[in-house]
């Protein structure tokens, strides 16, 4: 059998799957092997210890999970959509709680993870996440709870948008081509999310002049994430073609980049969606340019699907590497959910209906990914929680 290969880092993956290593699995903080700074001590006790070395790109869950819900809901499926939503309002303020926690009690844990380009990129799940979730409750008739949500989200982004990049160009540490992977373009999902939320809570808005201004917002930010994942998916081709990678780093991050592509599709079709008077003067200029490049988006994003499964048969079958639970399975859900709501969205243009027929096939590959991921975390959970039963097996 071929060695897996170590992280790039310097350090074996931590989520190997053994019993003796099930809490890494579960909770599989990147920030162990960050470079700046000396190693931290880990709390001993395992709530603690779980809320220090959370991965900060956990609220993946809450994204995967929600737009699983919101696919389901536009298809028909509604029992098994608000089956579903419970889980992501759930995971939702389970994980905002652990977030704060690890904010207020580890600070140091939260400062190293930040110092690392890469694994700070994971923030942006907080963002989409907090917005998918808000699309949902806007779907099921509760857009202040949405808009709420939304404001949050676009405060966090703010943040993150421009505090990441000021510390990486002040840092003395640069990310070299290397440690550029798909993590990066969940800063064009969240950017996305924020133009579907900001057209979903729009005519709903508590201020006449929000409701005027959210349409226009709505499609500025929807140009900002094209732009932004045209920059950063040339890079990360780069990257995948010049620098070696091994089974460690194909991991399921890359599939955000067709996630990417779904989500640019998605805001699309919630702009060409705007009834309301103010916007449609905008809508009706910027129409031709907005069908015809999200038509190409989707495009580009099937065309990442078979590549993406070659990818994971390179990685677990043809250099063997574990197949146990890791945190970011959810990235590789995310965009399965988000390719059948892309697809039932524009496929409401005239002469796209043809997309409407691949969400109604597609949304169940989603289900079924959301379904087999929840699985393996559930019995990473239960070795956690019980090490002696599962080393005695």
């Amino acid at each position: 059998m071929e060695p897996v290969s170590p992280d790039p880092r310097g350090t074996i993956p931590a989520n190997l799957g053994s019993a003796s290593t099930s809490f890494d699995t579960l909770s599989s903080d990147p920030t162990r092997s960050a470079p700046a700074g000396s190693p931290l001590r880990e709390p001993g006790r395992l709530l603690p210890r779980a809320i220090a070395t959370l991965d900060p790109g956990y609220f993946a869950f809450v994204m995967a999970t929600g737009i699983v819900s919101i696919g389901t809901h536009l298809l028909g499926y509604d029992l098994l959509s608000e089956v579903i939503l419970g889980f992501a309002a759930a995971g939702f303020l389970l994980l905002l709680a652990a977030y704060l926690a690890r904010f207020v009690f580890f600070g140091p844990f939260v400062r190293q993870s930040a110092a690392d380009p890469t694994v700070a990129m994971a923030y942006f799940t907080v963002v989409a996440g907090t917005d998918v979730l808000a699309t949902r409750f806007a779907l099921a008739g509760h857009p202040l709870v949405a808009f709420g949500l939304g404001c949050g989200a676009a405060a966090v982004w703010v943040v993150l948008t421009y505090g990441l990049p000021g510390s990486i160009i002040a840092a003395a540490h640069r990310p070299v081509l290397r440690e550029i992977n798909g993590t990066w373009l969940v800063w064009v999902v969240s950017t996305q999310s924020l133009s579907i939320i900001a057209t979903a809570v729009a005519p709903h808005a508590p201020a006449t002049w929000l409701q005027s201004a959210l349409p226009s917002v709505a499609v500025s930010l929807w140009g900002l994430g094209v732009m932004l994942y045209l920059v950063l998916i040339v890079i990360i081709f780069l990257r995948l073609l010049v620098v070696e990678v091994t089974p460690a780093e194909m991991g399921p991050a890359y599939w955000i980049a067709m996630g990417a592509t779904a989500i640019s599709v998605r805001a699309a079709a919630g702009i060409l969606a705007l009834h309301d008077p103010d916007a449609q003067l905008l809508v009706t200029a910027l129409r031709p340019f907005v069908v015809g490049l999200s038509v190409v988006l989707w495009a580009f994003g099937t065309w990442w699907i078979p590549l993406l499964v070659l990818f994971g048969v390179w990685r677990y079958v043809l250099r063997r590497y574990p197949r146990s639970y890791e945190p970011r399975l959810w990235n590789m859900v995310f965009p399965l959910g988000m390719y059948t709501v892309a697809s039932f969205s524009l496929g409401q243009t005239p002469g796209l209906g043809f997309m409407v027929v691949v969400a109604r096939v597609w949304v169940w590959v989603g289900v079924a990914a959301w379904v087999g991921v929840l699985c393996l975390m559930g019995s990473a959970l239960l070795r956690t929680l019980h090490p002696r039963r599962t080393d005695t097996r």
